[in-house]
């Protein structure tokens, strides 16, 4: 992969529509899709509870692998799709528009999450995969999916938007710093480090000195 080249502005935003209409529907509150999958994911867990004919422990397990698998989807589509090699103009916009203004503009909240509408296409065509795939398994398996999904969400917005916490979970913000600030070529999992290890994207660098800047 080429390196990262788009350089960080800690402030600020950036228009990338002229239509109007355009570029409202390509911003967010965070609340918006968090919500959508939460309230999807409850409502296709009471359809595997009520009426699939599944054991509770097979809904758990399958739940369970959802959620994890969700891990391994967001590290994928980071690293491969968000940081396509922009060999091509098509691809060079296309990865701009998808990922590398908020690269650009990272501490724009407007833009920390999939807009509403694609989001609720993507989770329609995941959910008919997942359907076609699994049958009435997938009652048991998207909300772990999905609720995986809501979950780095979350975890996305508050390294963005909060200072990091005195406790374990601050080696987020510093992973997420090391991607934004120092190598975009590396650490691609937000929510969770796992894959970086497994794929060998972890950096290596002295990690105290991100801290200092967080």
């Amino acid at each position: 992969m080429e390196k990262q080249t788009i350089r960080p502005k800690h402030s600020g935003s950036k228009q990338l529509f002229e239509n109007p209409i355009l570029e409202r529907l390509s911003r967010t509150h965070i609340a918006i899709p968090v919500t959508l999958f939460f309230l999807t994911g409850m409502v296709l867990l009471y359809f595997a509870f009520s009426f699939a004919v599944l054991d509770n422990l097979v809904i758990l397990t399958l739940f369970l692998i959802g959620f994890f698998g969700f891990t391994f989807i967001e590290y994928w589509v980071h690293r491969s799709i968000y940081h396509i090699e922009p060999t091509t103009e098509a691809r060079s916009k296309f990865q701009y528009i998808a990922h590398g203004v908020h690269h650009e503009y990272p501490k724009d909240k407007s833009r920390l999450a999939m807009p509403p509408v694609i989001a609720v296409l993507v989770v329609a065509l995941l959910f008919s995969i997942s359907y076609f795939a699994l049958r009435e398994y997938a009652f048991a398996f998207f909300p772990g999916f999905i609720w995986g999904y809501a979950s780095y969400l979350l975890v996305h917005y508050c390294v963005h938007a909060y200072p990091p916490p005195k406790n374990y979970f601050k080696m987020l913000w510093v992973n997420h710093a090391v991607h934004h600030y120092k190598d975009g070529n590396a650490v691609f999992g937000v929510s969770s480090p796992i894959w970086d290890y497994v794929f060998g994207t972890m950096d290596t660098m002295d990690k105290n000195k991100v801290q200092e800047n967080l």
